[in-house]
């Protein structure tokens, strides 16, 4: 009998990309515990709801028909609306006016979209086509956000705000989706953006090798290395340069 790579392949993704999805668990229960949003952004996990709804939707039998795309990113919302729901019950009011809104305007899109491709488009390759592209662009844009938190890497010197298993999960996760993605019948929708994730992972990856054991710069120094200005004689300050990583 012969052996289903691509089954395989595709149940391990779903494992791996469960876990990335559970690693946020420890931020909402800092949330739940201190009954207080803090500076955490509702903002990663609304683009991620989006991310999973439009690869639910590419995974349907009317579209592609990938039942293992489909279980996982179904579990992927799922999740991300409890981390959603948990934010707007310890949220003030302003703050939760606007991630509503976000949820309205990402809702309203979402919506239009999909009702116009089925009611539009009747040929099913050429959904695949217009819903692989969406899906494929918001992967990409994803996958290219910790960008921000390596640049930080680089110039803290400290990988405090880049965890290892983050980085590790996000490695695995690109490179299994991207093996299912070319075995058998290609599909470059999930190819290409799980490609790049993979090549994100290993970046990161490197960084945190490289950076794991360095002195990491502190801010006074980090402020006289970008303005080239001496500020006055002060003991180091023993907090790193950071910005917000939720």
């Amino acid at each position: 009998m012969a052996i289903n790579f691509k089954l395989i392949l595709g149940i391990i993704g779903n494992i791996i990309s469960m876990c990335l999805f559970a690693s946020p668990m420890p931020t909402f229960w800092d949330i739940i515990q201190k009954r207080d949003v803090q500076r955490y952004s509702t903002i990663p996990y609304v683009c991620t709801l989006l991310n999973c709804m439009l690869w639910v939707v590419y995974g349907l039998p009317d579209v592609s028909l990938q039942i293992l795309v489909v279980t996982i990113n179904l579990s992927g919302c799922l999740i991300e609306l409890i981390y959603i729901s948990i934010y707007l019950v310890y949220a003030p009011k302003k703050t939760q006016k606007k991630a509503l809104k976000l949820m309205g305007a990402m809702m309203v899109s979402f919506i239009l979209v999909v009702v116009i491709v089925f009611k539009v488009v009747h040929d099913k390759h050429r959904r695949k086509l217009i819903i692989g592209v969406f899906c494929a662009v918001f992967s990409v844009g994803m996958y290219a956000s910790p960008l921000t938190v390596m640049g930080m890497v680089i110039r803290t010197r400290s990988v405090e705000f880049m965890p290892f298993l983050l980085s590790l999960f996000n490695f695995m996760n690109g490179l299994v989706w991207f093996g299912y993605a070319f075995v058998g019948h290609i599909d470059i929708f999930i190819m290409i953006p799980n490609g790049l994730g993979a090549l994100s992972g290993t970046a990161q990856l490197l960084l945190f090798f490289i950076y794991r054991n360095a002195p990491p710069v502190v801010a006074q120094q980090l402020e006289l290395n970008e303005t080239g200005t001496p500020t006055e004689t002060q003991p180091p300050s023993i907090h790193i340069i950071s910005t917000d990583c939720d």
